[in-house]
């Protein structure tokens, strides 16, 4: 069954690259061509996450055994939809260090390593699958954050599809990341007697990285797109900061590159 779901990542891992390069042959909508890799890495990431967003939702609803035993009872394509995350998170991975410095691309970096650990184990183990199904119940979310940032990349801020975007993201924050996040942390607390103790501390790690970043973004997000939605006359000599929006030639931009610190 591991080398199956190794199989299945390597298959994953090439498809996302190959999807990666296929962009790179398409044109970037002007609005966004500063940002053409960026632009492209978001829309990969969107393939991504609606793909098994939707994956994880429909099996846990037709599977509902992989909640009730997130260890041993899930079925194989199960292990199928972990080992194409993981394919993925590879793929994004080598797609930063590619086109990114070391310096730009760390945080992520640090936050695809704990993912894809937590992941594989379940690969390598045939174990811990369903509880690794319900946390890609989180990509339901970054469809969301992904299409918001596509938005600011577009220049589509303020604007109503930006706005039902933001609150499309922290609606779906609280749904599909903070509450299964609360409830995997519950039953690592619960059953820590049945996980063997690097793994405690590996999945304790995962969902508390994973956890702060979520609450820090729908906080910066609550922020800038609700609490300051209303535009301010531009003045002079006005100095960006970190969070803060900024305008250039009369129009609104928001300054939200720190979405990317969130793309599993």
């Amino acid at each position: 069954m591991a080398s199956w779901g190794l199989l299945v990542t390597g298959a994953s891992f090439a498809v996302f690259r190959g999807l990666h390069w296929m962009l790179q042959l398409l044109p970037t909508p002007g609005s966004a061509a500063q940002d053409s890799w960026k632009w492209r890495n978001i829309c990969v990431s969107l393939v991504h996450s609606l793909l098994t967003g939707v994956w994880a939702l429909l099996g846990l609803s037709l599977y509902p055994q992989m909640a009730a035993d997130p260890i041993n009872g899930h079925p194989s394509w199960a292990l199928v939809l972990v080992a194409v995350s993981v394919g993925y998170f590879l793929a994004d991975g080598v797609d930063m260090l590619l086109n990114q410095t070391l310096g730009q691309a760390w945080e992520l970096l640090c936050h695809h390593s704990v993912v894809v650990s937590c992941l594989s184990t379940a690969i390598l183990s045939n174990q811990y699958v369903g509880l690794c199904v319900v946390s890609l119940l989180l990509e339901l979310n970054s469809v969301c954050l992904h299409l918001r940032k596509l938005l600011l990349l577009s220049h589509q801020a303020p604007s109503l599809a930006f706005s039902v975007a933001s609150w499309a993201t922290l609606a779906t924050l609280a749904l599909f990341r903070l509450v299964p996040l609360g409830w995997m942390s519950l039953w690592l607390i619960r059953q820590q007697h049945q996980v063997p103790p690097p793994l405690v501390i590996l999945s304790g790690t995962g969902l508390v990285t994973v956890g702060a970043i979520s609450i820090t973004l729908g906080i910066r997000i609550l922020v800038n797109d609700v609490l300051r939605a209303r535009p301010c006359p531009r003045i002079l000599g006005y100095k960006e900061t970190g969070g803060t929006r900024r305008y250039r030639d009369g129009e609104l931009v928001a300054r939200d590159d720190a979405t990317l610190l969130l793309k599993d």
